[in-house]
């Protein structure tokens, strides 16, 4: 009888240890997506460089770019990392209030990031099919501007699901917090090597 119970304790606490030990995949997965998705801007930046390293400094191939905005853009991104940092900071204090507002400054940073950029848009001396540095500086530009756009979503619905106590988000569930955080480095970070390459060198 006690070995039949024993046993039957066994089996009832198998599957609880399994769970348990069950690997969390999903932090992997998203530095996966972000190595995949880095790949792609390594390919916009190379043809980049082979462009301007097979053409003469001339108006006709490469045109010189103004600084002002491009530094706004930097500062604003990277201070948005740091609010960001911040917002993580208080939910793991259990303060969603200081984390919501957190939040919503570094979605604004964000959308004064766009603003900033379609400014210079409209000041640039070439258009998008002028040649194939403008195509280029386009195509770097807008696609990192089409991940800033996706990260301000991320950060608002973010935001809306720390608003209730009993939200998803919170200091027991840090994990989409996490990943938008991360997602949002990756492409500060992305825009100081494009910064670099494209305006400085």
């Amino acid at each position: 009888m006690t070995t039949l119970t024993s046993t039957t304790q066994q089996s009832s606490e198998k599957p609880v240890s399994q769970e348990e030990e069950h690997p969390d995949h999903r932090l992997f997965g998203l530095a996966a997506f972000l190595v995949a998705d880095g790949m792609t801007f390594a390919g916009f930046f190379a043809a980049y460089l082979t462009f301007k390293a097979v053409n003469p400094l001339s108006p006709d191939a490469i045109y010189e770019l103004e600084l002002p905005l491009p530094t706004l853009n930097t500062i604003l991104l990277l201070v948005s990392s740091a609010t960001f940092h911040r917002a993580g900071q208080a939910l793991k204090k259990d303060k969603a209030s200081l984390c919501q507002l957190w939040l919503i400054i570094t979605a604004l940073l964000g959308l004064a990031f766009l603003g900033s950029q379609m400014v210079e848009y409209f000041t640039l001396p070439f258009g998008l099919t002028d040649n194939l540095y403008a195509s280029t500086f386009y195509a770097l530009t807008g696609f990192h501007g089409l991940h800033v756009t996706l990260g301000a979503l991320m950060i608002l619905i973010v935001w809306w699901q720390t608003r209730s106590p009993g939200g998803r988000i919170n200091k027991n569930n840090q994990f989409p917090l996490e990943a938008a955080e991360l997602y949002w480095h990756f492409v500060d970070g992305i825009w100081v090597i494009l910064f670099i390459i494209l305006y400085l060198l």
